[in-house]
């Protein structure tokens, strides 16, 4: 199942919690609705906000309870008519998935050939660092290149989304805790990131990170150990790769990162970036006013966005 956050164009209105089915976006809390109903569950069905919340923020931080729902409603939505709550993709806006997590985890040098183009030795231990919310966009938001920066980098990532709250995990259980993945564009600003020994003024520039688009929940991706990832700039293909190739593997990055802190549904981690990078390019390739950048993730999807000076 594929979750997104929408919200209809010619309406003024928040952004709601659906899913994708035949291309088209249909409604959550109407689709679980019309499910109580033809139980019914007409009591059920007139309580449906705290039942399944329909505000994303809500509804992910509440993890896998929730997608469990969310999974009845589009089981029955597969058999039933959805007329009424089925929107063309045409009229809607489709933001990032989880617009305010908790926590943005990021893991650097996760595969042995970008720490080499980088001119670093391969990390013994996971390179962790942070975002905030504010640095996320989604599928149709543009990535804002601001003044302060001339060497704005691309950087495709497998993105985890948690589902259940996960504390002192063992490796063996980290999947259970997962409610999902996304594709994640790690944008980053090199010459900020650069000139101190900290990266976090590089990593998390206002509206500068694209998520999305959509979260495919853990059960329809299977092993994520598995799935080819790639980047193209303005057509040109820049990372093609493997999670195959991560050196900390999902399941040991879950371990060692709620070792450190309590993880909570609805936290993202971005899992790393392969080679292919901009900056390592000879010369440097960095983004520019206009460039389109696109994400691929096997078994998710496709995430593209253009860079507009600001």
């Amino acid at each position: 199942m594929k979750l997104v956050s929408y919200k209809i164009k010619e309406r003024p209105s928040s952004f709601r919690v659906g899913f994708m089915l035949d291309e088209k976006v249909i409604d959550l809390q109407e689709a679980y609705r019309q499910l109580l109903l033809s139980k019914q569950e007409t009591d059920l069905s007139n309580d449906l906000e705290k039942l399944l919340p329909v505000d994303p923020k809500h509804f992910f931080a509440a993890g896998n309870q929730l997608i469990d729902k969310a999974k009845e409603a589009y089981t029955y939505a597969k058999t039933n008519s959805t007329e009424g709550f089925s929107l063309n993709q045409e009229e809607i806006l489709l933001s990032t998935p989880i617009p305010a997590p908790t926590k943005i985890i990021c893991v650097g040098k996760n595969y042995a050939e970008h720490a080499v183009e980088m001119q670093s030795d391969v990390p013994v231990f996971p390179v962790l660092f942070a975002k905030f919310s504010n640095a996320l966009i989604g599928p149709e938001d543009v990535i804002e290149k601001r003044d302060v920066t001339q060497k704005l980098d691309y950087e495709a990532e497998l993105t985890v989304v948690i589902g259940k709250e996960a504390s002192q995990v063992k490796k063996e259980d980290a999947l259970d805790y997962i409610a999902g993945y996304t594709i994640g564009n790690d944008i980053s600003a090199r010459d900020l990131q650069k000139r101190t020994p900290q990266w976090l003024q590089g990593k998390t520039l206002d509206k500068s990170t694209p998520v999305g688009p959509w979260i495919v929940t853990a059960d329809e991706v299977g092993n994520p150990g598995n799935l080819s990832i790639r980047s193209t700039v303005n057509g040109e293909e820049r990372q093609s790769s493997n999670t195959n190739k991560l050196i900390f593997d999902i399941p040991f990055l879950i371990e060692f990162i709620s070792n450190l802190v309590t993880l909570k549904p609805g936290d993202i981690i971005l899992t790393g970036t392969p080679n292919g990078v901009g900056v390592a390019m000879d010369p440097p390739q960095f983004l520019k006013d206009g460039d389109v950048v696109q994400i691929e993730v096997e078994k998710i999807g496709q995430l593209k966005n253009t860079v507009m000076g600001r």
